[in-house]
């Protein structure tokens, strides 16, 4: 039996948004962008996801682009209000702790002359509004802070954070990376004081290859792709309309109240079960998102217990999947050493994980202690 304990990493499609793609796929195929009965059937498929994504978001659908994923949408924000603000800005405030996509998009800011800020987390993984706002100045033309970290589940107070921020410089803009809060926390933009939202599909139960961007109305930035009145000239090409249909399906599949309380359960007794192993260590916070779950293993290397426990068919990450094995930026941030880190997999919930999945997670991680450690 399979026991998929990775959906941080990816979520499996849903039966409805999946037959969502089919239908767009094979039913309603035409370009959005044509003037004909298909193409104004295609647009109307459009119109209703963005609806879906802006209505999760507490948005106006015209703040709403589609992209092909978080990654993308990280990428236009960084660079797309870098270039807006290049004449009257010199740096931008990020945490140490964000996904790859901000930090190698941040890297190559600093590299074109940036100021770029980084901001590392507290003992307890969570970037504090005040060491943001110790790096805002009239000069930052961005703050970037994602709203629950990839790894740990840690949850920021960005909130309070962009808020103290704009206290340094009313003009700031501000972003954050909510891929791994999108479907699992109530996300409402002005409540959150965000300018710009990154969004994605596949933790979702959509399929991949599909995101989105929130961009509050007056906010420029300036588009890294051109070539077509797609998405306001903001994301040209013809839209990949059965995934983002799909993502719109999956949007109207949101149960949050419910599903945080069922993964609150699971956290709790996954927590319990793995305090009784001993070596067994918890990376994430008390009070991190309950889906995700952050552990060190022993001394057994992250990439061998994983291994491990994937010939029991259970399933976990080393840590952030695009990261593809390398040591963890954000565990070396929080202060773990190198064994520690090395030793780590994270464990990420979804509605469909049951507490036989977390049975068969700890059994094979107390059989690996036992056996790994000596070989």
């Amino acid at each position: 039996m399979e026991h998929y304990l990775d959906n941080s990493a990816t979520t499996a499609v849903s039966a409805a948004a999946a037959e969502k793609a089919f239908k767009v796929m094979t039913e309603i195929y035409g370009n959005p962008s044509s003037l004909h009965t298909k193409g104004i059937e295609a647009e109307n498929e459009l119109k209703s996801a963005r609806n879906a994504v802006a209505e999760k978001l507490g948005a106006q659908d015209e703040e709403i682009f589609f992209t092909s994923g978080g990654t993308e949408a990280n990428n236009l924000a960084l660079f797309g209000i870098a270039e807006a603000k290049k004449r009257t800005c010199k740096s931008i405030v990020v945490s140490s702790v964000e996904h790859s996509s901000v930090i190698e998009a941040a890297k190559r800011l600093e590299q074109n002359g940036w100021d770029v800020r980084y901001v590392p987390p507290r003992e307890n993984g969570k970037i504090h509004p005040d060491d943001v706002a110790g790096q805002t100045d009239g000069t930052t033309a961005l703050v970037s802070v994602m709203y629950v970290n990839n790894e740990t589940g840690a949850i920021m107070p960005v909130g309070e954070i962009f808020a103290r921020a704009r206290l340094k410089n009313p003009q700031i803009i501000c972003h954050t990376d909510a891929v791994q809060a999108f479907g699992k926390l109530e996300i409402k933009a002005k409540k959150l004081g965000a300018d710009i939202i990154s969004v994605s599909g596949h933790k979702v139960f959509a399929p991949k290859g599909v995101g989105a961007i929130y961009i509050k109305r007056g906010v420029r930035l300036v588009p890294r792709q051109y070539g077509g009145e797609q998405e306001k000239k903001l994301r040209p090409g013809t839209e990949p309309l059965p995934l983002i249909a799909a993502f719109g399906t999956a949007c109207g599949e949101f149960a949050i109240k419910e599903n945080y309380e069922a993964a609150a359960r699971l956290n709790s007794y996954a927590r319990e079960k793995l305090a009784q192993l001993g070596g067994v260590l918890i990376n994430s916070p008390d009070d991190a998102l309950p889906y995700v779950l952050n552990i060190t293993a022993g001394r057994v290397r992250s990439e061998t217990m994983l291994h491990f426990l994937e010939e029991r068919q259970v399933y976990v990450s080393s840590g952030s999947a695009c990261a593809k094995g390398k040591p963890s930026h954000v565990l070396s941030a929080m202060g773990f050493g190198r064994q520690r880190a090395d030793s780590a997999l994270r464990i990420s919930f979804s509605k469909h994980n049951t507490k036989e999945d977390i049975d068969a997670l700890c059994g094979g991680i107390e059989l690996g202690l036992k056996t790994l450690a000596h070989r």
